[in-house]
């Protein structure tokens, strides 16, 4: 019996770029969830084009889409087996999806990342402040939990009861950090598999100002280090 994928995508102010990232998903995708985060544009309009289920989440944060598409498909009669997330600006290649989803039917593993490796990577898809902070995380996760995570990659896949599991609570630019440290608290079984990455349309909104750098270096740092130690 094949497992039942879903796909959620967060989505602010990405009209242009959504319709080229839904026709380029795998028809073995089950249901492909888009959550508007407030567009001021018609992402909402562009994705329903596409086939996707769209959902308003106004509350602006990734953390708050995400919570959005998971409080949906806990009310499905039968929820998914496997959730992926991606981005909606086309910087991700959602034809490789199926490098993610498929350790986790293979049983090997219950939560993939996946990797922005250079070798992969188009000359300027990452800013050198994602490059370093990137680094900087990977770094801190490695000598604080034992990690072997060198991203925060938002293209990622884990199994729906696992997801639940992880209770997650991050509203805005801590999403990816805080679900690779329940990850590694829990002692989840986990792989990263390198993808490859472009340049996205449009401007990022959070790498691409100075403010949503730093607001989002400051909260990905502080997830590391509070919740080393902490409680489970």
């Amino acid at each position: 019996m094949s497992l039942a994928i879903d796909v959620i995508i967060p989505a602010y102010n990405e009209a242009e770029a959504i319709g080229k990232v839904l026709a380029e998903i795998p028809k073995t995708v089950r249901e492909i969830i888009v959550v508007n985060n407030g567009s001021e544009d018609e992402t909402a309009r562009e994705a329903q084009k596409g086939g996707a289920t769209v959902l308003q989440e106004y509350k602006k944060g990734y953390g708050y889409a995400c919570l959005k598409g998971i409080n949906y498909l806990k009310q499905k009669t039968k929820p998914p087996d496997i959730v992926v997330f991606l981005d909606g600006d086309y910087s991700d290649y959602p034809q490789e999806l199926g490098l993610l989803t498929q350790p986790i039917i293979a049983g090997t593993c219950d939560f993939v990342v996946g990797a922005r490796v250079k070798a992969y990577r188009e000359k300027g898809a990452l800013t050198p402040q994602q490059i370093f902070g990137n680094g900087l995380a990977a770094f801190l996760m490695k000598k604080l939990y034992g990690s072997h995570f060198t991203d925060l990659g938002p293209f990622r896949a884990i199994r729906w009861s696992t997801l639940l599991a992880l209770n997650m609570e991050d509203k805005t630019y801590g999403w990816t950090v805080e679900m690779q440290l329940k990850i590694l608290r829990k002692k989840i079984p986990y792989q990263e598999v390198a993808v490859h990455y472009k340049n996205r349309i449009g401007q990022s909104k959070v790498s691409g100002t100075v403010k949503g750098t730093i607001l989002a270096g400051i909260k990905i740092i502080g997830w590391i280090v509070k919740y080393y130690g902490a409680d489970e």
